[in-house]
């Protein structure tokens, strides 16, 4: 049984001639342990995909469930101990003015958990920080640690699905190998299910064993990493889009 269902969903903003069809029909399915991608160009609906799935937008159509259960609407307090989300850019995702120790306490206390000191000196060993950093403000931090806090408060409800929307396109390139290796260390510790999305096909080829391509809202094509690395796409939309990741040569600049 998948741990993550997705059958076609549909999101739409607005009414009539100024509605736009977000998502239109996109399904697939995630196994229990598995990092799978979701890629595309900006304004494909990749992100729309991971915010409908933990209920920040709302769907016009379709199903999501969850360990074989349809997710209700709005989702449910049980629904936030399993699957936790990690957004894009690390300087607008946490509170400027609260400490780390803020930052990973509050979702404790909504959630009842006990040992609460213990869980957030826990969560920032795991992601290579330490208790050092506990009393900091986001201000204090770089890039790179501001997102491993990031994932630190998605991990201290102990959920077992997290949804990446671009973890590591805010951060330095020198930053980014850091951080995907973190979020790979976890998962197989944690025996974590990731939903992966970026628009980096090196990323997704790191991270997933499977992907799809999105376009305009649409499922254009699923594929293995295997069949990835190999060049075996069969829409001409990923193929210029694997053409794309490769970047220009000097052969393509005009004298």
């Amino acid at each position: 049984m998948a741990m993550l269902d997705i059958h076609d969903l549909a999101v739409t903003f607005g009414h009539g001639a100024r509605a736009v069809h977000a998502l239109r029909g996109v399904s697939f399915s995630v196994n229990e342990g598995e990092s799978y991608g979701i890629v595309g160009e900006s304004g494909s609906g990749k992100s729309t995909v991971l915010r409908a799935i933990c209920g920040l937008t709302p769907m016009s159509g379709g199903t999501v469930t969850l360990d074989g259960k349809a997710l209700a609407t709005p989702r449910d307090p049980a629904f936030y101990r399993r699957v936790q989300m990690v957004f894009q850019d690390p300087y607008a995702s946490l509170h400027p003015r609260h400490t780390i120790d803020r930052v990973l306490s509050e979702p404790l206390a909504i959630h009842g958990f006990d040992r609460r000191e213990n869980r957030i000196e826990q969560a920032l060993d795991e992601v290579g920080l330490g208790k050092g950093f506990r009393f900091r403000y986001p201000h204090q931090l770089s890039g790179g640690q501001r997102q491993r806090v990031a994932i630190a408060r998605a991990l201290i409800l102990e959920p077992k699905v997290l949804l990446l929307d671009e973890p590591t396109s805010a951060l330095d390139a020198s930053i980014q190998a850091e951080v995907l290796n973190l979020l790979d260390r976890l998962r197989a510790e944690r025996g974590l299910t990731y939903v992966l999305v970026s628009h980096d096909l090196a990323v997704v080829a790191h991270m997933c064993e499977r992907l799809l391509v999105m376009q305009h809202g649409l499922a254009v094509e699923a594929l293995t990493r295997e069949a990835l690395q190999a060049s075996r796409a069969t829409q001409d939309y990923t193929r210029n889009l694997m053409a794309a990741s490769l970047g220009f040569t000097r052969a393509a600049i005009p004298a």
